[in-house]
């Protein structure tokens, strides 16, 4: 792939010096993954992002989605309004994430039980 005049090719993730880990981190961020979960059925403003993902706080959630924006997952569209509207959605490419954070969501959902019987057990021998 070309970008900005510069070649790349497909990342190594045990490449220590791997921009394919920095992305991983991002991608893996639980609040990332909840504002794609809630971006998946359209638009939001942030009130309703906030009050969906539930204890948040709005500076870790503002951060949260600038890094979306940066790297290209989310939008945000500002209308000229009194006072002032904010949207924000997913890109094409912040929506194909919706499967595979869904596929780790799921997972996590069902495996919850089996996890924090495994957890006491080892607490408990420790």
């Amino acid at each position: 792939m070309v970008t900005n005049g510069r070649t790349w090719e497909r990342g190594d993730l045990f490449d220590p010096n791997c921009a394919t880990r920095v992305i991983l981190d991002r991608i893996g961020d639980k609040w990332t993954a909840l504002v794609v979960l809630r971006l998946k059925d359209g638009p939001r403003r942030f009130t309703e992002l906030r009050d969906g993902i539930g204890q948040v706080a709005p500076k870790v959630l503002t951060q949260t989605l600038r890094r979306l924006e940066r790297d290209g997952l989310v939008t945000r569209e500002v209308f000229a309004e009194v006072p002032p509207r904010v949207v924000y959605a997913l890109t094409p490419m912040g929506e194909s994430l919706i499967e595979p954070i869904t596929v780790v969501s799921n997972w996590a959902e069902e495996h919850v039980p089996a996890i924090t019987q495994a957890q006491e057990k080892y607490d408990a021998s420790a």
